[in-house]
């Protein structure tokens, strides 16, 4: 998990980005953030959402903000990273580990580089540091004070980085690079002097003299007109430095104040060495005019002398990293041990891929990886066709030099044909470094030994590619700490990251942009520009995956007289898509191919779960999902998950939540799969939302059961409680609804009307939510099966959803029809619960004699039912209609009655809100009487529950009245276990 700061404000898990939604949500996020691990009041987030005056709701929207950032923490597994949003009296408190925080990261990274007394080590952590922003601070958040305050804390912050960091550059004799960090930011903030000093020196010392002067005279006058200030002493200082001629130096004498440090003398006087230990001789001075070959003799006579120590390192690595021989052969003096003898190195990189772009992210990755030294291990994974290989030779390719000892090359062919040996692989390498085949080892045992001799001695970079096992790579790792491995995988190898400490670099599919710049670079840039459309469509229908555009553009280039659209045309066909992503059949390459290699090997229930996901309707699944396809436990599905996502073939985007690219589903639908599969997915569903239903809704009746032919040891989840179950529905909505559409399709009408109603909790809380769809598609499977029960009910919820988006007639259409149907079934609860709805959407043009009967036969036979919770809902509403036609007294004892009935302790979820709605009601019954104390102390329970159940319409109703008596309206305190979402 990762929180953002320095750029727009942002969270994400994994690859996947948090919605914060709008402005005033991503400031309360930041403004926890700046004080993460601290208590933060109530009155410091609303002076950051509000620069004037604030609402008299502003702590109502605060609460609602901090509701809503939970519930998304929450989807995001956010607990499992230690990350929480707890409240502490009027405050709330962030709790994130530092290393989840950008800001904390930059403040580690900038210390680190300010005290890194090589200069290479300072530029590369310093930039680390500066790469972790990504545009203004705090952007994105409300333009409020102390919002401002702190992002240009952040950014004088990231400044003083910036002059630190052309002060590493110039320690490090990098002029020209001291003056490109300067420029850029001297001219985005041409007031800053510091920056203006230390960039005229900069140009001074790169030879730039003009340039310099030139800029102390631009930056003078605009400091008199804007200011109307001359320049103060420092940059005063530099340009008398500039005017006559002052020192150049070797670099380092930065800015006053920088830390900038004098020339440093890297090489020891001739004749010189550590105490006790003979000179090197004559040691020439440390720039470009000193031949390699002296530093090779420098070697050989350090060697001989037996000064394998730090003197040695020193010298050499930093003399002059342009050098490559000499950078990595200090390693081996600091490790004390002398460098390999100079000779010719092999260098058995392939060529690499043509029209390679982006992935700029991992490349840095690799540097950052294998810059650690100490032999590191990079392992480049991701699924089949993305790229791994051609980004391993693009790296390799660019940064070989830096291995003077050679480069070795092995695909190991774990992925299709027949797999190398290990053995195999190392007799090879050991024909690369020089050894002949006659006197090669005769065991493996032997030739490996004698490899990890010689690679002990070398600076060697090993590229092994197409790894299938930890095995295949274990005998081929270089011994000595100079040397670094890159190894590519479709599955995880998590052998290799416990035993070798290999660094993963996840390589995913390409985005829009970079998909679309890889089409136009294999088929021309003007036949993609003639059809922008059609090139992104294709981007998307190849998903993204490199192979897959790769072959793509092979199709165009093979029928120059076909336009990008007649070609996307076919891909849409989804019968059609796989069959036109491959070049050859007879050579099994493309897309399809791939996959089914990647499959092979894979252990049998991770082999079946793969061959069912074509079966999944919705967008992802989770380990109950896959235990229903499987028929099997959760935990063998959940570690046939591991399984799949290990090997690239599903992605696990969030803790437990796996989901699959689209390619993957086309190839998954193609192949054999168990018919009983999808309906044992409908039932967990079912079974799991019913659940879900009796959590959310404690007091409720259930409004179904499950089928009858369903199993009884159908995998579902349970709930601990009602926060939980509606955080299932919210995370589950899209799977629940593609579930009702594929329900119907296969013809398995009883579950898709129970998939859609025991949605309801849910609904009620998110009603203007466009539910009506899903509705409809329940609807049509309850009138096939001819179920008056299941008709009535998708009637009368389908009304009410219709009657709350003002859809008048279409809901009194469904509504006049469910209390009928509900009779028929000989359910009371559910006849009175379309009663009630059918007078609600009555009542909206004014109260009717019609509605009033309805009410009271609703009253009648939930009372019966002995259904308290439904009998509530009747007399809410019996209350309303009372009080509209103007009769106090009778509006009184009603709710005086309701409010008396035991509804058994039902303390949270609808019930709780229907108490809140009678108390208002009986508080403006009291006020219509007279009765001013009783009606307060009655609004301010109400205000109470309606503010703990996150009823923000029962809110509202308590602040007016409250209002319209005099009173004070600040907000309850937020109830135990955090605020509930604002609903309206």
């Amino acid at each position: 998990m990762d929180f953002r700061l320095l750029g727009r404000v942002g969270a994400a898990t994994g690859a996947e980005e948090l919605q914060l939604g709008p402005t005033k949500r991503r400031s309360v996020l930041a403004a926890l953030l700046l004080k993460a691990n601290s208590a933060v009041p109530v009155d410091q987030l609303i002076d950051a959402l509000w620069d004037d005056a604030p609402p008299t709701h502003a702590r109502t929207v605060v609460q609602g903000h901090v509701s809503r950032l939970r519930a998304l923490l929450a989807s995001a597994g956010a607990g499992e990273h230690g990350v929480g949003l707890m409240t502490q009296g009027p405050s709330y408190v962030f709790e994130v580990p530092e290393t989840l925080l950008d800001t904390c990261r930059f403040e580690r990274l900038a210390r680190r580089g300010r005290l890194r007394q090589r200069p290479a080590d300072a530029v590369a952590v310093l930039g680390e540091a500066l790469a972790l922003w990504h545009g203004p601070a705090l952007d994105g958040t409300a333009p409020s004070a102390p919002l401002r305050a702190a992002a240009q804390t952040l950014e004088e912050a990231r400044l003083d980085v910036v002059e630190s960091l052309a002060v590493a550059h110039e320690r490090l004799g990098d002029r020209a690079g001291a003056v490109a960090v300067l420029q850029a930011e001297a001219a985005a903030h041409p007031l800053r002097e510091s920056l203006a000093e230390a960039l005229i020196l900069a140009l001074h010392r790169a030879g730039r003299r003009s340039d310099a002067l030139d800029r102390y005279h631009r930056v003078r006058r605009l400091l008199a007109d804007e200011l109307g200030v001359g320049p103060g002493p420092g940059l005063r200082a530099a340009y008398e430095t500039v005017l006559h001629g002052g020192p150049v130096g070797a670099g380092g004498a930065g800015p006053a104040g920088a830390g900038g440090a004098g020339p440093v003398n890297l090489l020891p006087a001739p004749g010189t060495g550590p105490a006790g230990m003979p000179g090197p001789g004559p040691a020439p001075v440390p720039d470009a005019r000193y031949e390699v070959a002296g530093r090779y003799e420098m070697a050989r006579r350090y060697e001989m002398a037996g000064q394998y120590g730090r003197y040695g390192a020193d010298a050499w690595y930093e003399a002059d990293t342009r050098y490559g021989r000499c950078e990595a052969d200090a390693r081996y003096w600091a490790a004390g041990r002398p460098p390999a003898p100079a000779g010719p190195a092999p260098r058995l990189l392939p060529r690499g891929v043509r029209g390679f772009l982006g992935r700029d992210t991992e490349l840095a990755a690799l540097d950052r990886i294998t810059g650690a030294g100490d032999g590191a291990v990079a392992l480049v994974t991701g699924p089949a066709g993305v790229g791994k290989t051609a980004l391993a030779l693009r790296w390799a390719h660019h940064r070989q030099a830096r291995y003077p000892g050679g480069t070795l090359f092995a695909d190991l062919r774990g992925f299709g044909g027949v797999p190398v040996e290990p053995a195999e692989t190392v007799r090879e390498f050991l024909i690369a470094l020089g050894v002949p085949a006659r006197d090669l080892p005769d065991s493996s045992a032997a030739a490996a030994a004698l490899y990890r001799e010689l690679t002990a001695r070398r600076a060697l970079l090993v590229v092994l590619d197409n790894v299938r096992a930890t095995d295949q790579v274990r005998s081929l790792l270089p011994s000595g700490t100079g040397s670094a491995v890159l190894v590519t995988s479709r599955i995880r190898l998590s052998g290799l990251i416990v035993e070798e400490l290999a660094r993963p670099v996840p390589l995913d599919v390409l985005g829009p942009a970079p998909a679309t710049e890889l089409l136009a670079a294999a088929v021309g840039e003007e036949r993609v520009a003639a059809e922008p459309e059609a090139a992104d469509r294709l981007a998307r229908l190849c998903d993204g995956l490199p192979l897959a555009l790769r072959i793509t553009a092979a199709q165009l280039a093979a029928r120059p007289h076909w336009r990008l659209a007649d070609l996307a045309a076919e891909l849409a066909d989804e019968q059609r898509r796989l069959a036109l992503l491959s070049l050859d059949e007879a050579e099994e390459s493309g897309v399809a191919a791939a996959l089914r290699i990647t499959v092979q090997g894979l252990p049998p229930e991770a082999v079946r779960l793969f061959a069912l996901l074509g079966v999944v309707p919705g967008p992802d699944l989770e380990r109950y999902a896959a235990a229903a396809l499987l028929g099997r436990d959760p935990a063998v599905a959940a570690e046939a998950l591991d399984r799949l996502a290990g090997a690239h073939l599903v992605t696990e985007y969030a803790p437990g939540r796996y989901s699959t690219h689209d390619l993957v589903r086309l190839y998954a639908r193609g192949l054999d799969t168990d018919e009983g599969a999808l309906l044992r997915l409908l039932d967990s569903y079912t079974a799991t939302a019913l659940a879900a239903s009796i959590a959310a809704e404690p007091g409720e009746k259930p409004c179904c059961t499950l089928p009858r032919e369903a199993p009884a040891d159908v995998p579902a989840r349970t709930f601990a409680d009602r926060p939980a179950a509606l955080r299932w529905y919210a995370v589950e909505r899209e799977n629940l609804a593609a579930a009702v559409t594929a329900a119907r399709a296969a013809g398995h009408d009883d579950r898709a009307w129970r998939l859609a109603v025991l949605q309801w909790p849910y609904v009620v809380w998110s009603v203007r939510d466009g539910w009506a769809p899903l509705l409809e598609q329940a609807l049509e499977a309850s009138r096939l099966l001819d179920d008056p029960d299941a008709e009535s009910r998708v009637r009368a919820l389908l009304g009410w959803v219709l009657t709350r988006e003002g859809q008048l007639s279409e809901a009194l259409a469904q509504l006049e029809l469910a209390p009928a149907l509900a009779a028929r079934a000989h359910d009371p609860s559910s006849e009175a619960i379309a009663l009630v709805n059918l007078a609600v959407a009555l009542d909206a043009d004014g109260i009717t004699d019609a509605s009033l009967r309805h009410v009271t036969r609703a009253v009648r036979l939930a009372r019966e039912a002995q259904d308290v919770l439904t009998e509530l809902l009747a007399l809410q509403h019996r209350t309303h209609q009372l009080l509209a036609r103007g009769d106090i007294a009778a509006a009184e004892r009603c709710t005086a009655y309701a409010l008396a009935l035991d509804d058994h302790g039902v303390t949270t979820g609808l019930g709780a809100l229907r108490r809140a709605a009678l108390r208002l009601s009986r508080s403006e019954a009291l006020l219509a009487l007279g009765e001013r104390d009783a009606a307060e102390s009655c609004t301010r329970q109400a205000l109470a529950e309606a503010a703990s159940q996150g009823f923000q319409e029962g809110v509202n109703r308590a602040r007016s009245q409250l209002e319209s008596l005099g009173r004070p309206v600040d907000l309850p305190a937020a109830p135990a276990g955090g605020d509930r979402p604002v609903r309206s």
